[in-house]
């Protein structure tokens, strides 16, 4: 088993069409002020080493002023940090399960510290059709969230075309074992990837 860790993840998916947050690699804080000068304040700041940043507080959202600060933190924790433009939204989960009966899983839910309290997700056996996605979507409690609340609106076509890739990744790709983003991050204007991981036979 191979497993593809954020930065590595987020490439690959790129590569494949997905929309991804744009990010760099950075060892010093130059390099993190250089990234982040070119993504445009605020940044994510994240450590590389671990799949459970939150875990270890290892996500900082920084702007100029508390850049160095942030960073020489993170440091401590990680040799390398990810420096990712910040995306605002509603946060989403997607992604693929291998199941030794029925292959390919997708799944879709509310996204980041909602996925392990709430548990709002719903599944399909890949391949998956429009209609399909619609109908899963529909089936979790937050796509009241995802319709639009107040003044809130969320791209929901966008999301469809996300889940829609994935199910399509899984027939090019049988040897993806696992794939999970989180969040998968949707606004008005789009739906971005910020976090991945990949894990490949």
């Amino acid at each position: 088993m191979k497993m593809l860790k954020e930065k590595e993840a987020e490439d690959f998916l790129e590569k494949k069409g997905f929309n991804v947050a744009r990010s760099g690699i950075a060892k010093n804080y130059n390099e993190a002020l250089g990234i982040s000068s070119k993504l445009g304040f605020p940044v994510m700041l994240k450590v590389t080493n671990s799949i459970h940043k939150t875990n270890i507080n290892g996500i900082k959202i920084s702007n100029k002023e508390n850049l160095e600060e942030n960073f020489k933190q993170l440091r401590k924790k990680s040799p390398k940090i990810l420096v990712q433009e910040y995306v605002d939204g509603l946060e989403m989960i997607a992604g693929l399960k291998k199941d030794p009966t029925f292959d390919h899983v997708i799944i879709f839910g509310l996204g980041g510290i909602y996925t392990e309290i709430i548990r709002d997700v719903s599944f399909r056996i890949c391949p998956i059709e429009l209609k399909d996605i619609k109908e899963m979507m529909q089936e979790i409690k937050g796509y009241k969230l995802l319709k639009g609340y107040r003044d809130k609106k969320f791209n929901i076509k966008s999301v469809e075309n996300v889940i829609l890739r994935l199910s399509k990744l899984a027939e090019s790709h049988p040897n993806i074992e696992e794939l999970d983003i989180n969040p998968l991050i949707v606004n008005s204007k789009e739906a971005i990837i910020v976090d991945a991981r990949i894990v490949m036979k």
